[in-house]
């Protein structure tokens, strides 16, 4: 039965390789000529039809924990510019500050590149994925929920959860118990995330809401999958593959929940609307990001729809709680791994509330200049989102290329924030960096863990100053002790950073 099987499943291989080469190559011919020229004028990996062909397949077998490892290779070899191709598709990494700046400065390339679009099943047209005029006037409208008024109104529910966050980390800890703390960490942050921008009560961590985190986890590891194996850029091919069941089944949870809570506050609006129509909300009264939201759409409906509100909410539970999560956990390990440097945090927090067990303020906060320093160097050696793209829609002109249209430009802060005429010794954990002075010019666009110029993160003083309150939180209360080393720490290349192992950690009370 087996060797008459194996010619069958020889022809079957065969005739996908041949669809795969015709199918190249027909993309490869209704391209511009300039565009399929790249490759002669710009160092390229992919020089011809077969060396394409290679490395797509290359590129679908890796594994993601092998990823930025194989794309620091390339620019090692090659240099801060570099061309592939990736089954039609024409790709450049560019590593140089300068260039990046060029990139990311200009509002005429402020387009997501094709991979986004694979995400649009879950997030639908929000900030993210959205370009153009639709990118534009959304930017402008959610940019006053994140004005520095409306952060204020978010501390105490951060406070509240930061708090519950540090009581469950000692409960695990007691008689020295040594704890592995992610679970621990997204589950915060996910109570975080939900009640400062759904305005409702997740009780992650008391062990509510498990499908909702299963959810987020599966639909990720799916769009991963689809990104990295070129096979499942078909639309009809994905919707059958087990990755792509997978995605809409986690995606339909997801959307549901949101959804629900949408129209319960909606209806929870319209009835104190109907009880009270002329009362004013009182000045200091908490508001959620989706309150905000609902409150544009009452006062001018014109403005935004609840499609609008869906996507946008969507978007920033996904981008909101995972990137913080991350960001946390390196955060407390490396602290876990350099005792002085945690005691020189510790020593500044006592500086601001002495024995004080009260709430950290937004004026607290702003004086936590020391953890702000551990905080952004933990972000520059693990950035939460280890790499992004913009498509060309017209010729961008670097210092030494010129890359023409319908190109896909690729950064990885992973490996930037790596680059030593940057950062001296950059795999040490050196927090003092961002205090000097003359490095202020090189970290514009040579530290970029929120991305940098039209399109950076709008989110990034929200994603700081919660997790200042989370860490600042657990140091006020505890001691951290890593079990282990640097190196101990392994990570995949998916959509954000992918913890593959890290080292366990115990918590004493102080």
């Amino acid at each position: 039965m087996y060797i008459m099987l194996e010619p069958n499943f020889f022809n079957a291989v065969l005739i996908l390789f041949v669809i795969l080469i015709s199918y190249v190559t027909w993309l490869r011919l209704r391209k511009p000529l300039e565009y399929r020229r790249i490759s002669s004028h710009v160092p390229s990996i992919t020089k011809n039809l077969w060396s394409e062909i290679l490395f797509s397949c290359t590129m679908a077998m890796k594994h993601p924990k092998d990823l930025l490892p194989f794309f620091k290779e390339i620019i090692q070899n090659n240099g801060p510019v570099v061309h592939f191709n990736i089954s039609g598709r024409s790709y450049v990494i560019i590593n140089d500050p300068d260039d990046i700046k060029v990139l990311l400065s200009s509002t005429a390339y402020i387009k997501k590149g094709p991979e986004y679009e694979m995400l649009k099943p879950w997030l639908n047209d929000g900030l993210l994925l959205s370009s153009g005029l639709k990118w534009q006037n959304r930017r402008k409208l959610l940019t006053n929920t994140f004005h520095f008024k409306t952060l204020d109104m978010y501390n105490p529910a951060v406070n509240k959860h930061a708090k519950v966050f540090v009581k469950k980390l000692l409960d695990a800890c007691t008689d020295n118990k040594e704890i592995f703390i992610t679970e621990y960490v997204t589950l915060c942050s996910l109570d975080i995330i939900c009640e400062t921008i759904m305005g409702t009560e997740m009780n992650a961590q008391k062990g509510k809401s498990t499908q909702y985190v299963y959810s987020i986890k599966s639909a990720c590891k799916s769009v991963i999958d689809r990104i990295f194996k070129f096979w499942l850029w078909n639309d009809l091919v994905y919707r059958i593959s087990e990755s792509g069941r997978s995605f809409f089944k986690s995606i339909k949870v997801l959307h549901e929940f949101t959804n629900n809570i949408i129209k319960y506050k909606q209806s929870k609006n319209y009835e104190n609307q109907k009880v009270q129509p002329k009362s004013k909300p009182e000045k200091n009264q908490a508001k959620s990001f989706l309150d905000l939201l609902l409150n544009v759409l009452n006062e001018n409906p014109d403005q935004i729809t609840i499609k609008d509100i869906q996507e946008e909410v969507d978007t920033f539970l996904f981008e909101g709680h995972d990137t913080s999560s991350i960001s946390m956990i390196m955060t407390i390990l490396l602290l876990g791994m350099h005792q002085d440097i945690q005691d020189n945090a510790r020593e500044e927090l006592y500086n601001i509330f002495g024995d004080s067990d009260r709430d950290a303020t937004m004026e607290d906060l702003n004086a936590m200049r020391y953890l702000d320093a551990v905080i952004k160097e933990s972000l520059r050696l693990y950035p939460s989102v280890p790499s992004f793209t913009r498509e060309l829609n017209t010729t961008l002109q670097l210092k030494n290329y010129s890359i023409p249209p319908m190109t896909t430009m690729v950064i990885v802060p992973y490996i930037l924030h790596r680059n030593e005429d940057i950062y001296p010794k950059p795999d040490d954990f050196i927090p003092e960096r961002f205090f000097d002075e003359e490095n202020k010019s090189k970290f514009i666009f040579g530290y970029i863990p929120f991305s940098a110029g039209a399109r950076n993160c709008i989110g990034q003083k929200y994603a700081m100053n919660q997790m200042k309150t989370v860490i600042s939180t657990i140091l006020r209360n505890a001691k951290i002790v890593s079990s282990g080393c640097k190196e101990d720490i392994k990570i995949s290349m998916q959509l954000l950073i992918r913890i593959e192992s890290i080292p366990k950690v115990t918590f004493h009370k102080l």
